[in-house]
């Protein structure tokens, strides 16, 4: 098999998880490239339902090598937390099987402070930020005044550089946030205690892919979020703060464009959003609260439920073209049974003007109102349904409807949260 880039095709929570959980049993290194616990990938195996925050979904496979890249920001007492938790229910995780890479900058409690801070301070334009420090984190690196993995694991180091930092943060918490400040000997003394245990993990992840994909071996990088949460090329200003498209897989570990063979998108077979921004395709009512509850659609990390919309052709074929998407995977088709008809947005209304494109201003696509073709639902239950030919024909012809509209092969199709409960249209090379 390849190396493949799983990448989130609207805004997160599309299932990518058990995709990289499915793919991973043919791969050799899982790698993830952006985000922070902020996000949260659910995996069910069995009986068993696995919430992974930081730590790749590869982790939950035997012989395989989980990589957490430099384009991701670690809280480190959430990732040993992670980490405990995985091993007590019976999971391996050390250096042998997780590596970290020494260039991924650290979340401190000063980015948590400023994050909740801020956003409390806001009357309107709130972002919907979980308030975990991801953004403040990011800020920091882009600034130049960041932590590295490799600054907390050398205490010389990473007392020179907290000093610095956090003298000019708490100007900021104390002068303009109006908080109190923090203190550098409780937060040395925390954030040493964890240098001293991520230690072993840390390395040079660019080196380790670019060596392992010499030697032949191959790589599934694991984006967080979705394309339309990036920071570039998503719904500016309400994104996360990271590159959470296909690119980020190049920078955020250190490997070559050159190196990457597929990017497999991943959709649900409607549509969700999390938070604040505009939702073109959003259902209000009692038939979004109908996909809500089918979906169980409330979020892994914060609990926060979901907004619910028909599935919008119009941002997943933007979605493909902004990163290269070679094939899809359409998630929970099984939630929309029971659905009499079901809509498909294809295209945008905004002041009297049909869109057909994604439209890059905020404001505008705010204003938009959704076109919809209406197609026939279906009342069966599909979840127990093994082969594609099996579906009721209308859900055979929604998916078929997709294809058309997107443009993009489809893959596989889920109709379930378990392993098993997966259907493969095409092959994925």
């Amino acid at each position: 098999m390849p190396n493949i880039v799983v990448v989130g095709a609207q805004w997160g929570d599309e299932g990518k998880g058990r995709i990289v959980d499915l793919l991973s049993e043919d791969l050799d290194i899982v790698a993830r490239y952006q985000g922070g616990n902020n996000a949260g990938h659910t995996i069910v195996i069995g009986e068993e339902k696995v919430i992974l925050h930081h730590l790749p979904s590869g982790i939950l496979r035997e012989n395989k090598l989980s990589v957490i890249g430099n384009g991701v920001v670690i809280d480190p007492g959430v990732l040993l937390r992670e980490i405990t938790g995985l091993r007590t229910a019976g999971y391996r995780v050390d250096s042998g099987n997780l590596k970290i890479s020494d260039r991924a900058h650290v979340i401190m409690p000063y980015h948590r402070e400023i994050d909740v801070a801020r956003e409390s301070l806001k009357t309107k334009g709130k972002i919907g930020t979980t308030g975990r420090g991801i953004g403040p984190v990011y800020e920091d690196k882009a600034a130049r005044r960041g932590i590295k993995l490799a600054d907390l694991i050398d205490p010389e180091c990473f007392s020179e550089r907290l000093a610095d930092v956090l003298e000019e943060r708490n100007a900021y918490l104390t002068k303009v946030l109006g908080r109190e400040p923090l203190s550098f000997d409780e937060i040395y003394a925390e954030y040493s205690e964890y240098g001293k245990i991520l230690k072993e993990f840390s390395c040079d992840v660019s080196g380790l892919l670019n060596k392992a994909i010499s030697d032949g071996k191959q790589v599934l990088f694991e984006g967080a979020q979705g394309a339309l949460l990036d920071v570039d090329l998503g719904t500016y200003p309400y994104v996360t703060s990271s590159s959470a498209s296909s690119s980020g897989a190049c920078t955020g570990t250190g490997v070559s464009p050159t190196k990457i063979d597929i990017v497999l998108g991943v959709a649900k077979a409607y549509a969700t959003r999390v938070g604040e921004g505009p939702f073109p395709s959003e259902i209000h009512g009692e038939a979004g609260v109908q996909l809500r509850d089918a979906g169980g659609e409330y979020g892994s990390t914060t609990g926060r439920p979901r907004r619910c919309g028909w599935f919008d052709a119009v941002a997943l074929r933007y979605a493909a073209t902004t990163n290269g998407i070679t094939k899809l995977a359409i998630t929970k088709l099984d939630v929309l049974s029971g659905f009499e008809t079901i809509g498909i947005c294809v295209g945008y209304r905004y002041k009297g003007q049909m869109l057909t494109d994604f439209p890059s201003n905020c404001t505008a696509l705010d204003g938009c109102e959704p076109i919809y073709e209406e197609v026939p639902g279906w009342s069966e239950d599909v979840s127990d349904v093994t082969e594609f030919e099996n579906l009721p024909p209308q859900a055979r012809s929604y998916i078929r409807k997709i294809e058309e509209l997107t443009g993009v092969d489809i893959y596989a199709v889920s109709l379930g949260p378990s392993r098993e409960k997966i259907l493969f249209l095409s092959e994925l090379a």
